[in-house]
């Protein structure tokens, strides 16, 4: 449980950092630049995060084994998890980041664990208790409420609900899958990492970008010191990535995926502390964002746990 919240609190940091690199140029230079971000943004991201995974597995001289582990049949659904959760549920984060804001973004999008419960119940039939299913339906109420706010300033809100309906079903649908492939004891959720990073890059920058003409915007972050600046953030949120797949990976290996993403839901009230800390932005604290925030964190977090875990 531990792992979870861990992995929570740095996808906060990530969120920040990301949503900080979509507002810098060349991001902001168009019209097609904006429509572009998302897309380039996360092949950008994806690749950081591999490059970090992929250094975290050479310096543990586990290179070879996340070979091994990739050429099992397991490693191929975790390359198929990849897609799921990465070109089409990354982008639909991204979406929801760049319509709705950083925090509220992230609370937004919090609803996956509540459609992954429904398909790790039914395909690695996880029991979810009767008030686990309560505390989900509660975050769902508190997402809905937050979304309704009139006080929060939204870019777009139909985009900014479709990435969050897009990113739900891609995470949750990807949780599940990559719990299944980690029953394989040959497939430890560090190997899982940098197989599904790497997997998304390499999708994102051979088929997506080409298709939509993203990749004229990539060679702009190389011009000057100001995209090399934006370059740099997308780094960090890289980094941040890739410590927070790390610990939520381990979590789903060991409590299972529906609690893991409950766990993991708790970013969602970290990025509203960590935009009040950080950018000294209170604009977010209003009672609407505030109540809701608090109900997705803590039913979010009751619906991970039986009530003999918490006596």
């Amino acid at each position: 449980m531990i792992a979870g919240i861990i992995a929570g609190v740095t996808w906060a940091l990530e969120t920040l950092a990301l949503g900080l690199g979509l507002n810098m140029v060349p991001f902001i230079d168009s019209e097609q630049a904006v429509i572009l971000a998302p897309f380039v943004a996360t092949f950008i991201h994806d690749t950081f995060s591999a490059l970090w995974a992929t250094l975290y597995n050479i310096l543990r001289k586990q290179e070879r084994q996340v070979w091994q582990a990739f050429r099992t049949r397991n490693g191929k659904f975790v390359v198929f998890a990849a897609v799921i959760g990465g070109p089409v549920g990354m982008t639909g984060y991204v979406l929801t980041i760049n319509n709705l804001g950083s925090s509220i973004g992230a609370v937004a999008s919090a609803i996956f664990p509540a459609i992954g419960a429904v398909f790790a119940y039914l395909i690695l039939k996880e029991k979810m208790q009767w008030y686990r299913w309560l505390f989900l339906i509660l975050t769902l109420v508190g997402v809905y409420g937050l979304s309704s706010s009139t006080e929060i300033t939204i870019h777009n809100l139909a985009l900014g609900l479709l990435g969050t309906v897009v990113c739900s079903f891609g995470w949750g649908l990807e949780a599940v899958i990559l719990a299944k492939a980690m029953q394989n004891e040959s497939v430890k959720d560090e190997y899982v990492l940098q197989i599904r990073q790497s997997t998304s890059a390499v999708f994102y920058g051979c088929i997506i970008l080409p298709s939509i003409g993203g990749w004229k915007v990539v060679p702009q972050l190389f011009t000057n010191v100001v995209t090399f600046q934006t370059l740099l953030i997308l780094l960090l949120a890289g980094f941040f990535a890739t410590v927070s797949y790390l610990f939520y990976y381990k979590a789903i290996a060991q409590i299972g995926a529906s609690k893991a993403m409950a766990l993991n839901v708790t970013y969602a009230a970290w990025a509203v502390v960590f935009t009040v800390i950080i950018f000294r932005d209170t604009s977010v604290l209003n009672f609407m964002t505030i109540m809701c925030t608090v109900i997705v964190l803590i039913c979010g977090i009751l619906s991970a746990a039986d009530y003999k875990d918490l006596l």
